[in-house]
């Protein structure tokens, strides 16, 4: 069975920066499209970022654009996510998954455990 461990989070000032990261084991890594979604308190899971199986495509939501970059190692079945200029609004729990549905993005799998990334002063 697929299974999905993030880590990576953790306490930033505004303006810092952090990279996360997705081990990936129980499917064909290469053959899917991987994305980060992220919830933050209080509020819906939403998308954040995708990348097509060959590393080519990518796709963001608007307000990451610019300042988030998602990557992915297929020999290490690992995506991730270098976040920059870090907001407060950035604070949430991240998580990984196959996404599904390009066109409005959603996690294929049942999420793992994510990890936090709070930014405050």
């Amino acid at each position: 069975q697929v299974q999905y461990v993030e880590s990576g989070g953790g306490l930033v000032q505004p303006g810092g920066s952090l990279r996360l990261s997705c081990a990936v084991s129980g499917v064909s890594f290469c053959m899917h499209t991987m994305g980060w979604f992220r919830q933050a308190p209080g509020k819906e899971r939403e998308f954040v970022a995708l990348m097509g199986r060959r590393s080519i495509a990518t796709l963001y939501t608007a307000s990451v654009k610019g300042r988030f970059t998602i990557s992915r190692d297929n020999a290490k079945n690992t995506v991730y996510l270098q976040m920059n200029s870090l907001k407060p609004e950035d604070t949430a729990v991240y998580y990984c998954n196959r996404v599904v549905n390009i066109a409005a993005p959603i996690g294929l799998d049942p999420w793992g455990q994510g990890t936090l990334v709070t930014v405050s002063s």
